[in-house]
């Protein structure tokens, strides 16, 4: 007879103390791979540079924003001076009212003292007892006129005190506005630096090959305006010559011998200029005077359009008025256009055209 074992329930193995070090390692490590994949934060991209055309434009606009706060330095720098004369002039017309008080004050205290020697007025006394009272009444008469004199002083002092006290309040007020537009000097100037500074910061950054395609924008970009010019010179030949083009001549002439010397921001010459000092040097040159900043010029002589220009006219450009050049005919100029560049003859469509004036 066989004999059935009563079967046994089936017993699940479990993994020996290694084995269990080694899923739980495994697992911790898929865990920790998994959290790291779920949590790691991309890098970030790298800024796109910007293009040549963008850099160039971001320079042109440093260097017109260069230019405005020249002309700003230019017209601060001229009120300046002026001030300094005014204020030079205020100091010392109130030395001479205050020489002129002194005087006035000694001639009192020489007054004051005989009138302390001779002790007061004894007019009667001495007429009684003098012996020749003829002389005496002369006597009375010099002092009544000496009196009249005294008098005569102590106005005088009265007025020089006044006139003393206004004039050194006036020089104190020159000299306060002469501060205050020195002031506005170093900050015209400070900001023009910083323009140039920035501007130049972009463009030392470019690499050669960057350099080589900016320099080939700006060449096609001249030769764009260069066959404007040349639509405007063609429509020149109908035009009839300004009756005072002698003027003109002379002041052509002489920003023509200025060509290639460079472009200096607040310079008058002789060897460098900025806009507005060139084409005030070269009308002085023709007898004319013109003031010193771009915003003063374009209010001289007479405005003309520019389907209208003649040789000699001055032509301002930007809206703000920043920048003018001297029109010789054919569609072109003689300026000073920038820092970096030198006195040179250009299209006059290189920039936005704003008026232009006819200065005799």
């Amino acid at each position: 007879m066989a004999t059935h074992r009563k079967a046994r329930p089936a017993i699940l193995s479990t993994p020996g103390p290694r084995a269990a070090v080694g899923l739980t390692t495994a697992a911790l490590a898929t865990v920790t791979l998994m959290t790291e994949s779920a949590s790691a934060t991309p890098a970030p991209a790298k800024p796109a540079q910007p293009s040549i055309a963008a850099v160039q434009a971001k320079v042109n606009t440093l260097l017109h924003q260069a230019e405005v706060a020249t002309e700003k330095y230019d017209g601060a720098k001229e009120k300046a001076e002026q001030q300094n004369v005014a204020a030079n002039k205020a100091l010392s017309a109130a030395a001479k009212k205050t020489q002129a008080l002194n005087d006035s004050r000694r001639v009192l205290g020489e007054y004051a003292a005989a009138q302390y020697r001779d002790g007061g007025d004894t007019t009667t006394s001495r007429y009684l007892m003098s012996p020749d009272p003829q002389s005496v009444l002369e006597q009375v008469h010099l002092t009544g006129m000496l009196a009249k004199r005294q008098k005569a002083a102590v106005a005088t002092y009265r007025v020089q005190q006044a006139a003393a006290t206004q004039q050194r309040i006036e020089a104190g007020k020159s000299l306060a506005t002469l501060t205050a537009q020195q002031a506005q000097l170093k900050t015209a100037k400070a900001d023009v630096q910083a323009k140039l500074s920035q501007a130049q910061h972009l463009l030392n950054n470019l690499t050669a090959q960057e350099k080589a395609r900016l320099a080939e924008l700006q060449a096609q970009q001249e030769a764009a305006a260069r066959a404007k010019a040349a639509k405007i010179a063609a429509q020149e030949k109908t035009k009839k010559v300004a009756a005072n083009s002698s003027i003109a001549d002379q002041a052509i002439a002489f920003a023509r011998s200025q060509l290639n010397k460079p472009y200096v921001w607040g310079a008058t010459g002789p060897d460098s200029w900025d806009c507005s000092g060139l084409t005030q040097a070269a009308y002085k040159a023709a007898g004319i005077t013109l003031p010193r900043t771009t915003y003063d010029q374009v209010d001289v002589g007479t405005r003309v359009s520019e389907a209208d220009l003649q040789p000699g006219d001055l032509i301002f450009f930007y809206s703000d008025v920043s920048h003018v050049g001297l029109y010789i005919g054919g569609g072109n100029m003689i300026h000073a256009p920038h820092t970096g560049t030198v006195v040179k003859i250009a299209p006059i469509t290189e920039m936005p055209f704003y008026a232009a004036v006819r200065p005799y």
